[in-house]
């Protein structure tokens, strides 16, 4: 894809996150792309209240979306779009599900799992062949996170290393 389809899609990803923080989580959204449509989405649950679900990300929400419409057509480009780099859990996921390729918006400086040396895990990750880019429409994505920690009320991951480098980020 070029890369006015991965705006075009990111996009498409942000409403997903826009809508997570409407409900009061973190603001991940995710979509997977198949054949020039939306095969998948996933936004952040779990996060509103209380500690947070750690299980809930909007990843694997797309992901599991995916499969039980029927998964991916073997060979099929697929490309798995998110509003903040996946984490190692999300990663492993997406190495594992037959998508092609992985476009993130913002980092995750505190969690990110995307940037990881495939070369030095296991076979069953390492021969994915998964493409990874990151950073498009990343001010989009921060705009998103940065409303979400300077609202007093979301206590997800207050006071951490992730919220102090998003509210000094630009």
């Amino acid at each position: 894809m070029c890369d006015n389809d991965d705006v075009r899609w990111m996009g498409v990803a942000l409403k997903e996150a826009e809508a997570a923080l409407d409900g009061g989580d973190f603001p991940v959204g995710c979509i997977v792309v198949a054949e020039g449509r939306v095969v998948a989405t996933g936004r952040r649950s779990g996060t509103a209240e209380g500690p947070g679900n750690e299980l809930d990300h909007a990843e694997v929400t797309a992901l599991r979306c995916l499969m039980e419409s029927g998964g991916l057509s073997k060979g099929v480009p697929s490309t798995l779009y998110c509003t903040m780099e996946p984490c190692l859990m999300c990663f492993g996921a997406i190495l594992l599900s037959g998508v092609s390729r992985v476009v993130w918006a913002y980092e995750d400086a505190m969690g990110g799992g995307a940037s990881c040396d495939l070369g030095s895990v296991g076979p069953l990750y390492r021969d994915s062949g998964v493409e990874v880019k990151g950073r498009v429409l990343r001010g989009e994505s921060l705009a998103l996170f940065k409303r979400f920690f300077s609202n007093p009320h979301n206590g997800y991951w207050k006071d951490s290393f992730l919220e102090r480098y998003t509210l000094e980020a630009v």
